[in-house]
């Protein structure tokens, strides 16, 4: 076999093995940013329902302070419409 073959051959595995490495390198990246993407909306999304669900548990306590035990209230207030309450509801 041929020396320059041989060289030319070595070139192209090397060249076809770079290119490889780069390209798992760049997906790993891609990779990396759709999953650091994909987690700050669902922490957004998170807080949004925290904020929502605080803010409805301390009307429900300022409900709560304003009835006395013996008036008669009613019916606790229906939360607010923005407000997902459908995991905990059967």
């Amino acid at each position: 076999m041929d020396i320059g073959a041989l060289a030319a051959a070595g070139v192209a595995l090397l060249v076809g093995l770079l290119t490889w490495t780069q390209s798992r390198a760049t997906n790993r990246r891609s990779d990396f940013t759709a999953i650091t993407e994909r987690l700050d909306k669902e922490l957004k999304d998170e807080r949004v329902q925290r904020k929502l669900l605080t803010s409805f548990v301390l009307d429900l306590l300022r409900w709560a302070q304003r009835v006395e035990p013996d008036t008669r209230a009613g019916q606790p207030p229906e939360p607010p419409v923005d407000l997902d309450l459908t995991p905990w509801r059967r």
